[in-house]
């Protein structure tokens, strides 16, 4: 649990006492962890059940349920820490010229670190209540990219 520890609050999951984990260690080998199923048909990854990161955020792990909207889009930018921009791209029809013009929306969203993302894969995501000032959704599935060559809509 040393190596979790990397931030200036001390990280543990809210699920589990801190007491607890000494007492049942001796029974069962390894350590306690804290994941559920969010529902709406989305398997929890592998890595959040092994993995040993500690996310308050995190719907499998942490305190968040997923409700409302589910979105997809790309990922074009992961430079924040555990917080991805998804372009969304959609057509927006115009009734005078009886034709569709390309938009986008970028939506901010909490990434786990069960998730590896790269820009360019194609992410699921679902809202949740507001987790920072921007954030209102998190990524709950991850498709890598595919190799594609030619501009335009990728999401189409």
């Amino acid at each position: 649990m040393t190596d979790v520890q990397n931030e200036r609050a001390y990280q543990k999951q809210d699920a589990i006492p801190l007491g607890f984990s000494a007492r049942v260690s001796k029974k069962k080998k390894g350590s306690l962890r804290y994941y559920k199923d969010i529902g709406l048909g989305y398997k929890t990854p592998q890595a959040a059940i092994d993995g040993d990161y500690i996310d308050k955020k995190c719907p499998f792990t942490g305190n968040v349920s997923i409700r409302g909207r589910i979105l997809k889009g790309v990922v074009i930018s992961t430079k924040m820490q555990r917080t991805i921009v998804v372009r969304r791209d959609y057509l927006h029809y115009i009734k005078k010229y009886n034709r569709f013009e390309k938009r986008h929306k970028n939506i901010p969203a909490h990434c786990t670190p069960a998730f590896r993302v790269k820009e360019g894969d194609t992410v699921t995501l679902g809202q949740c209540r507001p987790l920072s000032k921007t954030v209102r959704f998190n990524v709950i599935q991850h498709t890598p990219a595919q190799e594609s060559s030619g501009k335009g809509f990728k999401i189409f």
